[in-house]
């Protein structure tokens, strides 16, 4: 019997709890995807130290930068170095909070089954894309590391033999279909490789052919938790979680 007369009460509390609105985040943030796998990880560890709740958007920096062109006004942004000089450069962003987060590496992946290709040397890589059956990198229009690979392909000479087997991806870990056996070889951003299950890193880019991008956080000019934005950049930024951003494939030094 004390049961049945506790269990309305007990529903009305569950009732309301569900009701009850989300907390909102003490911080948003927009950040390009290659720092999607490392800042996840430093942002769960700042949420539990610091009690903050982090509400963050990773997506290529094309569209990333539409929507800040757009009037989207999220409290910091994590940029590649060269989108962060024009957000410097139109105000956007408040200059004196920019902070290093971490260089990109950009690296060829294979099906963690297939063997791994020589791509020690431009010839070598020339040759190895030339023999794959397809490839796939993120479209130029919309990631980073593919407006690189464009060129870099139109460099080896190879650009026509490869448009018909090439696929762009519009975002997120485009090697998937890599890992999954649909795509042959994928070139993209090493901290983009790494997570993607059923696909292994062959290497970074051999040397000569190599671009290496910085990405770097700051607050926007407009926001009105600049300081909360500088405390996680702070964060973000100590060598303790420069091993975690290391172990997730970013260069030794930002």
């Amino acid at each position: 019997m004390i049961v049945h007369k506790l269990l309305p009460a007990f529903l009305i509390a569950a009732a309301a709890l569900a009701a009850a609105p989300a907390r909102a985040a003490d911080l948003t943030i927009y950040s390009g995807g290659a720092v999607q796998n490392a800042l996840a990880e430093v942002a769960t560890l700042y949420e539990k130290k610091s009690g903050s709740k982090l509400d963050i958007s990773y997506m290529p920096m094309g569209p990333l930068m539409q929507k800040l062109g757009e009037g989207a006004a999220p409290d910091l942004v994590v940029l590649s170095d060269d989108r962060m000089a024009a957000a410097t450069k139109s105000a956007t962003v408040d200059a004196a909070s920019i902070t290093d987060i971490g260089r990109v590496a950009i690296g060829v992946a294979v099906n963690a089954k297939a063997p791994y290709p020589d791509i020690s040397t431009p010839e070598a890589l020339k040759q190895a894309l030339l023999s794959a059956k397809s490839i796939v990198y993120i479209d130029p229009a919309r990631g980073t590391s593919g407006a690189y690979v464009a060129k870099m392909i139109e460099q080896l000479g190879i650009a026509d033999a490869v448009k018909a087997k090439t696929t762009l991806g519009s975002g997120g870990y485009v090697i998937e279909p890599v890992g999954h056996g649909e795509i042959e070889l994928g070139i993209h951003q090493i901290t983009e490789i790494l997570p993607v299950e059923g696909a292994k890193l062959v290497g970074p880019l051999p040397a000569p052919l190599q671009k290496e991008t910085l990405y770097q956080g700051a607050a926007l000019a407009a926001s009105p938790r600049k300081a909360q934005g500088r405390a996680f950049l702070a964060f973000a930024a100590s060598p303790e979680m420069r091993q975690v951003f290391v172990a997730k494939g970013f260069l030794e030094k930002p």
